[in-house]
């Protein structure tokens, strides 16, 4: 297998996981680059969806990368394995399509919803006219039924298990609005070579933020704050 490889995605957060599934390897071991997209300046290129492209290449030797050791990156690293056991999952699976079923006909009969296994993960999506104010603002409310879903999942199991919980495709959307943020504000952190604090996230979308800037060589960030009003701060390295 090659040492480098260009991977594409719809967020460079996406271009660069697509890239390490390929290479079959951590974060901490390829050097990251985002390529320029192709025909950027064409006229036709507005009618056609976006594309990011993302050079990896991996280390010679498995190094930290002092750029990046951040405490962003401290709280990443734990992280507890969920199941992989197919009984289980599937027991914790229809227990929540049980609930579902029984909530949604008390709440709003419009609303839809599909739940499958994939990756040994629940993915549970749901869609109606009622639905945008299940996302509420910056997907608080749909973070909160998430933590719901998966208490019911996982109520019970000796193992954890994994359930991811979208509406209306919020997710992906936010992905690409928190990438498409992290882009412009590390371009105007290195014109400027002043640091920039950002609104507070959610772990998750820290996460997104950091993943995005990996390609910048001369960019660094972290967390600050606690709780809620935790933010990260993208700075310049001197």
């Amino acid at each position: 297998m090659s040492n480098s490889i260009i991977s594409e995605g719809k967020t460079t957060n996406e271009a660069i996981e697509n890239g390490l599934k390929q290479l079959g390897v951590s974060k901490d071991r390829v050097d990251i680059k985002v390529l320029e997209e192709e025909n950027k300046k064409s006229f036709f290129s507005i009618l056609t969806p976006r594309v990011v492209k993302v050079e990896l290449t991996i280390k010679e030797k498995a190094e930290k990368s002092s750029n990046y050791e951040t405490k962003e990156n401290v709280e990443e690293k734990p992280r507890r394995e969920y199941s992989q056991n197919m009984e289980a999952i599937e027991n914790s699976k229809n227990k929540v399509e049980e609930f579902l079923k029984s909530w949604i006909k008390k709440v709003d009969e419009s609303l839809e919803y599909t739940i499958k296994i994939e990756d040994y993960t629940i993915l549970v999506d749901i869609n109606g006219t009622a639905s945008g104010m299940m996302i509420g603002y910056r997907g608080d409310t749909l973070n909160a039924m998430q933590t719901i879903l998966s208490s019911i999942a996982n109520n019970g199991q000796n193992e954890k298990i994994k359930l991811i919980l979208d509406i209306e495709n919020y997710r992906e959307k936010r992905e690409k609005v928190l990438d498409e943020l992290a882009q412009k504000v590390a371009k105007t952190v290195l014109k400027t070579g002043k640091s920039v604090t950002l609104e507070p996230m959610t772990p998750y979308e820290r996460k997104i933020i950091h993943n995005s800037l990996q390609g910048f060589e001369k960019i660094e960030n972290h967390s600050i704050g606690e709780g809620d009003n935790r933010r990260v701060v993208i700075s310049k390295i001197k």
